[in-house]
């Protein structure tokens, strides 16, 4: 797989270089520029002239910019281009990005910056990750595959899942794995590169730059129903309950009090929980299914930061939530029937009970209810990032410690199906351990 994969890099590589002097036909790919008019496309917080046409190109004006993106979403392609700088021309090309906020954060910047002139830092002292062709402020570039301003340059960008890769002039210059990523700090920044999918666009910051030959080629989606995606680890085998335990009663539901028990108090606390456990949690046609009754489901292995999928499913007026390290919860529930109950109308993805922090979503992103809708959660030290059906609703917020106010948030704890009484069903279940420093 290595060196098909190097032979097709190989290949595109070369396909690259002839797009320079002309364009010749490449199997796969689609225009997205259509030469004369910016159909397909918008612009987002435009600056002074914005950006325009000339000569078959789409240019940045001098003094202007904003964020012209495309109107169709990208999850997995190969985009390929050609741009010609001034000196000091500094640029980006938007992916996965919405089309609210700071492409850089919110989605992934892909730097285009005039390379002489930040080295000789005209812009000051850059880091790694700043330089032409990086990951904006993820994963530095290799410096030298620019040419002089004013000459042509061929870029290819490629994002398939968590692989990363830009290829300039022939020469790769970025090749990353995003799961490598384990900078906290970073990983709060950045909560754009846990998307995955968005626009493609064009990031003006006032300098002049010219794009032409714009062509995408979308590459194909392969998910499977319980089967985990790359560098994730299923906690839902589709078949049964193995690795899940139940709750153990109450007080003892409380992870302070659990740790409390003496052994022999814990063992037989939790043979109880488990009993209660397989009496009200089923498994049917490859879904958890929960029959209202019972107590929460908990995994039977504890997680310090990690990245969760989940797809949940509840009945009209449901409640229900994700507990993260053993404390309540990113919450789930219906925004949707009327009237709506205890304030649901906000949405589901935040954190419910905290007091101090943010407690309600940023949007309301649910499905309608009978539909199924699927978190990602991203927790790293005592913050975590919410996404729901692909839209960000929790950013960098500090969760809460539910038990005990004064006291962070638990270091390693389980993760929790959490239930109110409700029907509730859940599947494709994944986690990603993050290491932790």
């Amino acid at each position: 797989m290595k060196s098909f994969y190097s032979l097709f890099a190989s290949l595109g590589a070369a396909a690259l270089l002839a797009g320079c002097a002309s364009t010749p036909t490449e199997s796969g790919f689609s225009p997205i520029f259509d030469g004369t008019s910016l159909n397909g496309w918008k612009l987002v917080g435009r600056n002074g002239p914005g950006y325009g046409i000339t000569n078959g190109m789409i240019y940045c004006a001098r003094g202007g910019g904003g964020n012209l993106f495309t109107e169709k979403e990208y999850s997995n392609f190969i985009l390929r281009f050609e741009f010609r700088l001034e000196y000091g021309s500094n640029n980006g090309i938007g992916i996965r990005a919405p089309y609210e906020g700071d492409a850089a954060y919110n989605g992934m910047e892909i730097q285009i910056l005039d390379e002489a002139a930040a080295l000789a830092e005209k812009y000051g002292k850059l880091n790694p990750s700043q330089f032409h062709g990086s990951v904006y402020g993820v994963a530095a570039a290799k410096l030298g595959a620019l040419k002089p301003a004013g000459q042509w340059n061929c870029e290819e960008i490629t994002a398939n899942g968590r692989h990363i890769q830009v290829i300039v002039n022939g020469i790769t210059i970025v090749d990353t794995d995003l799961n490598s990523v384990t900078d906290a700090e970073v990983i709060r920044k950045h909560p754009g590169m846990f998307r995955d999918r968005g626009h493609i666009g064009f990031l003006g910051h006032n300098d002049y730059i010219e794009f032409r030959h714009l062509r995408v080629k979308e590459l194909p989606l392969t998910t499977r129903e319980n089967t985990a995606p790359e560098g994730f680890a299923a906690l839902f085998n589709g078949q049964d309950l193995a690795g899940w335990k139940g709750l153990l009663k109450s007080p003892n539901d409380n992870p302070i009090k659990r740790a409390a028990l003496s052994p022999d108090e814990r063992q037989a606390a939790q043979k109880e929980a488990d009993d209660n456990m397989r009496s009200h949690w089923k498994v049917q046609n490859g879904e958890i299914v929960f029959d209202g009754k019972g107590r929460s489901l908990c995994t039977g292995k504890n997680y310090a930061d990690f990245e969760m999928l989940v797809d949940w499913k509840l009945p009209a007026h449901g409640d229900s939530g994700i507990y993260l390290r053993g404390s309540p919860q990113v919450q789930i529930w219906d925004p949707h029937t009327q009237p709506t109950l205890h304030g649901s109308e906000v949405g589901s993805g935040a954190f419910y009970n905290n007091q101090k922090n943010q407690s309600k979503p940023l949007k309301v992103a649910d499905n309608p209810i009978g539909q199924w809708n699927q978190f990602r959660i991203v927790m790293v030290g005592e913050r975590a990032h919410v996404f729901l059906n692909g839209e960000l609703v929790t950013r960098e917020t500090v969760l809460e410690n539910y038990w005990n106010r004064k006291m962070p948030i638990f270091p390693s704890e389980q993760i929790e199906l959490q239930n109110h009484g409700d029907l509730l069903w859940f599947k494709n279940i994944y986690i990603r351990e993050i290491p932790t420093k």
